[in-house]
Parts: C-alpha cells; sequence; structure tokens
C-alpha cells in the first residue's frame, strides 16, 4: 500500500508541469474567442461604415461650398464687369478665366430653357444642356443643387448649379455685343411678352482628386478599424487569457498547499534528495522520528542527516532506479536504535533525467515488539499445555519417591550415607515439585486479587527483602521514586514476586559489585514506568529475544521460568515488560503499569 501511494506521487511530480500548461489552455474555453469576434466585429465594422458615410458626407459638403463660393465669385465678377459697361466678351472671358482654376472641369450658363448662353468651352455657346431637370425651377432658385454627372473618359464630374443673378433686373448682357471670329453669334431666347429671363448656371468640378483622397480615407479607416479589431480580439482574449492563468494559478496553488499540507502531516516519515544529494523535503513525522528540525536539515548534505543503512539502500538504486522496500535496524544520533520500514525510490523525468530520490519510513520498534510478544505468547500458550500435562504425570510418581527416600532415610538412620543418600533424593524431589509448581502456575489461568496501592511502598518493601544480600555482595542500591503519582490498581503480592525476581536477577549480575538502581517516572497514556537497572555484565543481543521464554536460562543453577512467569504477571495487568542491555555495562528492564484516575486513586 505505502508502496502504491509513493509511486503514485513520484508520477504526480512528473506530470506536474505539463499538467499546469494543460490547465492554463483548457480555462480558456473557445467560445469565449468566438463570443467576442461577434461582438466586437460587427461594432467595429457599423463605426467604420459610419465614419466612411461622414467622410463621403464631408467630401460632399466641401465640393457643395467649393461650387457655391465660385458661383458667388463669378456673379461678383459679372456684376463688377456690367457696372463697367463689360461687353458679352468680356464675360465670357472672365468665366473661361474662371474655369482655369484647378480640379474645374466647366462652367456654364444657361438660360431658362437650356441653351447655352457662356461656356467655359466656347465652341459649346448656343447649343443645350441641362434639359434633364427642371431648369425652369431652377431659374427662379438661389439655393444651389447638385449632382454627380458620369464622365466616360475619367472620374465623374461633382456639378454645382442654381439660378445665376448678377443684377437684380433681367440680365441682357449675353444677348447682345459685337461678332467676332472667336465668338459665335448671340441668339436670341423668344418669351413670352412680360416673362423675365432668368439664368441658370453650372459649376463642374472634377472629383478624381476628391475620390483618390477618399479611398485613400477609407483605406485608412478600414485598417485602423481592422487594427482596432485585432487590438479588440486581442484584448478580450488576453483577459480571458489571464482570468484562465489566474484561475490556474489558484488552482495549482491549491493543489500545492494541500500536496504540501499533505506531506507535511502524513503518518509516515519523508525525506526528499535532489541530484546533489542535499536534503529539500523533510516532514514532520520525520522529524519525530530522526530527531532533527526541518529547518535545521534543508540544504544539508544527506549523509550528514539520514541514517547510514538508509543511504546504503541509496547507493542500491544508483544501480537500479526502482522502488526498494526494506525493513531495516536503524541507529540514530543520540544512539538509540530503532526499527525502521523504509520505502526508497529514484525520482525519473519521462525522459530520463535524473531529478534525486524520496524515502519513506515508519517507526516500526512497537510492531516488532508486539509481533515478539505474540510470538512469546504463542509459545508460552504451548508450552504451558505441554507443562499442564507433564506436571500432573510427574507429580504423582514424585510423591511415591519421596515417601520412600523419607522411609530408607528412617530405616538406615544409623548408616550415615544412606541418610545422605535419602536427604539428597528427598531434596531433589522438592526441587522438581518447585519446578512442576511453577510450571503449573505459568499453564493455568492466573488469579488477580487487585487493588488500589501505593507502588512506591511495594518497591520499598521489596528492597527491604534483598538488602542483606546486596550488601553481602558490596552492591550499592538507590531509588528515585516521586510522591506526585497516583496509586495503581495491581495484586501487590505478584508485582512483588515480579520486582524480587528482577532484583534478584540483577544481583545475580553483579558478582563483583555494582549499583542497583530502582526509578519511577509517569509515561505517556496514563502509564507510569519502573525501571530496574544493574551494572552488571549484561545480556547478548541474541539472547535478549528469549530471555521470556519458558526454560531459557544463561546460569547453570537457573529453571529459565522466572521470567516467563515475570512476563505473564505483567500480560495480567495490562502492563508490559521491555528490555534494554549492553553487554559489559548493564541492563534495564522497564515495567509499565496503568495508573488508576486520580479521584480513584486517590479516594
Amino acid at each position: 500500500m505505502v508502496s502504491s501511494r509513493i509511486k503514485n506521487i513520484q508520477m504526480k511530480m512528473k506530470n506536474k508541469i505539463d499538467e499546469r500548461g494543460r490547465k492554463f489552455w483548457a480555462g480558456v474555453s473557445p467560445w469565449f474567442i468566438i463570443g467576442a469576434v461577434v461582438i466586437i466585429v460587427p461594432v467595429f465594422v457599423v463605426l467604420t461604415l459610419q465614419s466612411i458615410n461622414k467622410q463621403k458626407e464631408y467630401t460632399t459638403q466641401l465640393l457643395v461650398e467649393k461650387g457655391a463660393a465660385l458661383i458667388r465669385s463669378f456673379e461678383a465678377g459679372a456684376r463688377t464687369g456690367i457696372g463697367m459697361q463689360w461687353s458679352s466678351f468680356q464675360l465670357q472671358k472672365l468665366l473661361i478665366e474662371t474655369a482655369q482654376q484647378p480640379d474645374i472641369d466647366h462652367l456654364i450658363v444657361t438660360d431658362a430653357s437650356g441653351t447655352i448662353v457662356a461656356d467655359s468651352d466656347p465652341s459649346m455657346i448656343g447649343e443645350t444642356y441641362g434639359t434633364d431637370i427642371d431648369l425652369a425651377r431652377l431659374a427662379s432658385l438661389k439655393q444651389v443643387e447638385w449632382r454627380q454627372v458620369p464622365n466616360p473618359e475619367g472620374a465623374d464630374t461633382f456639378e454645382v448649379y442654381r439660378q445665376f443673378s448678377p443684377t437684380e433686373k433681367p440680365f441682357q448682357g449675353f444677348l447682345k455685343g459685337p461678332k467676332s471670329d472667336k465668338q459665335p453669334s448671340p441668339r436670341t431666347i423668344d418669351k413670352p411678352a412680360g416673362t423675365p429671363l432668368g439664368f441658370i448656371i453650372f459649376v463642374g468640378m472634377d472629383m478624381g482628386p476628391v475620390i483618390a483622397a477618399r479611398e485613400q480615407d477609407t483605406r485608412r479607416t478600414v485598417l485602423i478599424a481592422a487594427i482596432l479589431i485585432l487590438i479588440g480580439c486581442s484584448g478580450i482574449i488576453s483577459l480571458f487569457l489571464a482570468q484562465g492563468y489566474r484561475s490556474a494559478k489558484t488552482s495549482f496553488s491549491r493543489i500545492k498547499i494541500f500536496s504540501d499540507s499533505l506531506v507535511e502531516n502524513m503518518p509516515i516519515g519523508l525525506v526528499a534528495i535532489n541530484d546533489r544529494q542535499e536534503i529539500i523535503s523533510f516532514n514532520q513525522t520525520a522529524e519525530s522520528i530522526l530527531g532533527y528540525l526541518h529547518s535545521d536539515v534543508l540544504g544539508k548534505k544527506a549523509e550528514e542527516i539520514v541514517p547510514p543503512p538508509c543511504m546504503a539502500l541509496l547507493q542500491g538504486l544508483k544501480a537500479e532506479k526502482k522502488v526498494i522496500e526494506k525493513e531495516i535496524d536503524c541507529p540514530l544520533a543520540n544512539g538509540r536504535t530503532i526499527f525502521l520500514e523504509v520505502i526508497a525510490t529514484a525520482l525519473v523525468e519521462d525522459d530520463g533525467k535524473f531529478l534525486g530520490y524520496v524515502i519513506l519510513f515508519r517507526d516500526i520498534t512497537e510492531v516488532q515488539h508486539l509481533k515478539k510478544e505474540m510470538e512469546r505468547s504463542q509459545r508460552l500458550a504451548s508450552v504451558g499445555s505441554l507443562a499442564a500435562g507433564i506436571a500432573h504425570e510427574i507429580r504423582n510418581p514424585l510423591s511415591s519417591i519421596k515417601g520412600f527416600a523419607t522411609f530408607f532415610k528412617e530405616r538406615y538412620k544409623n548408616n550415615p550415607e544412606d541418610q545422605k543418600t535419602a536427604d539428597i533424593m528427598v531434596q531433589e524431589v522438592e526441587r522438581l515439585n518447585r519446578v512442576i509448581s511453577q510450571l503449573l502456575e505459568l499453564a493455568k489461568p492466573m488469579e488477580m486479587n487487585r487493588q488500589w496501592t501505593s507502588i512506591q511502598e511495594v518497591i520499598r518493601h521489596t528492597l527491604r527483602m534483598i538488602e542483606d544480600q546486596a550488601k553481602a555482595k558490596n552492591i550499592i542500591v538507590r531509588t528515585d521514586l516521586p510522591l506526585h503519582l497516583g496509586n495503581v490498581f495491581i495484586d501487590r503480592d505478584k508485582i512483588t514476586q515480579v520486582l524480587l525476581n528482577l532484583y534478584l536477577n540483577a544481583l545475580e549480575a553483579m558478582d563483583k559489585g555494582g549499583t542497583l538502581t530502582v526509578a519511577v517516572l509517569p509515561h505517556e497514556g496514563r502509564m507510569i514506568r519502573i525501571d530496574v537497572t544493574d551494572t552488571g555484565k549484561g545480556i547478548d543481543e541474541k539472547d535478549l529475544a528469549r530471555i521470556f521464554d519458558p526454560y531459557f536460562t544463561t546460569r547453570s543453577s537457573g529453571t529459565g521460568l522466572g521470567l516467563a512467569i515475570v512476563h505473564k504477571i505483567m500480560e495480567s495487568h495490562d502492563g508490559e515488560l521491555r528490555v534494554t542491555s549492553e553487554p559489559e555495562k548493564g541492563t534495564t528492564v522497564s515495567i509499565f503499569l496503568p495508573v488508576g484516575r486520580a479521584s480513584e486513586a486517590y479516594a
């Protein structure tokens, strides 16, 4: 299960960058872009068309005003010439000179019937012009009108026209005048009597430059509109992209916070090492197991912090980049050794680039201890069942043997050798009977008589019982018994048996003198801890796992049942035994007993 979890973490770390890019673009819907274009393009098209129409209206207005100005200018010239008694030839000349201004196609003056009476092209005098419009109405119209006249030879002509009246009286100057070779004969217009003679002036302007300027402005307007459309679309798309980026960034931040919190608070230790063998991640569980602070280890070399057995696993990963799972004994910097379940793997990108290592570990010291306790309990149960059957079979013949030994002792009391032999038989039978009694006690359910008891009193009482033996071996007894600890709910006699057994084993281990220390201290989970420590020869590491097994002993005179019975008594109290030992330095046996509630303890 843990192995699959680390594989998932590794896969997430590999794909994090790709997922970030995919999320960024996936956050922007294509419908947003299409909608932005659909909204912006019609707006800019309408604005562009309005601008083009306004430009067209402006150029039309400009041409109309220019034509009106030319008409007023020609009227002013004609009015001046009439005052100076100009002839029609001189007025025709003024018209020709006026028509020579840039962008003017023609200047034409006609009467109400459309007959040309003056023209910038003298050859057209006398011809008919403007019959397609209502000339009679125009002859009395003082407001200018305009029209666009097609020109097959080039650009169309913009023509402005209205009534031509250089004087308030009927103007007859164009009807009379001397003939010349350059001017056709004037024509007389027949009109009904009493009808005023009216004239219309036509100013034709070349639209080529105007159309070219208009087209240029149109192109410029369309170009600007296209640029604005692109800018607008780009702006909206940028806003959506920015929003998508912010959303992706926020989502990524939440994921990062969640993953960091998950790594930091996961119930197994995690150490991440980069490709330079530097520690880059160290969670809380790793702090509690290895005894280092997160702030003290980041950036340091892994070999300075990670225990050597774990570093040895990394050496194996260099050859084969796979997941290694192993249970190892791990010595810590504080001198304590714990049992770890370690999972190590190398982090490699898809292209084969090496990123570093990840080590997951879990302290299974308690689990191993429970496994050993379970195995020991199973062995004790098996041995107990066997011992109960054997004890009953042996105890009956022992009674007979002891009876016969007593009989022979009385019968041969005058023979010292026979007396001695009989005593030996009786002693051995009694010793064997004690062993069988211990076997029966180990096998049968233990009867408990528990009551609230001061553990300090029990310890003092048991120490007085071995005081003489300690003095005889030159052993110093020390105690550390705090007064604030509550009472414990125990069978006083059984705990006394436990303590005496541990004291006697400690005295046996200190043949050349030493120190026996008994200390009581509180323990987590409403437990108290009693440490019985000696400075004797210690226990070999290979024997530690078997010291509570029945019939296992390192002393020639021991039965191997004392510690087995001690272990059973502690189980009956819902307590626990732990042993730590170092050869030639001493042994510590720790007893863990539950304490009662304060109200009960001091009741």
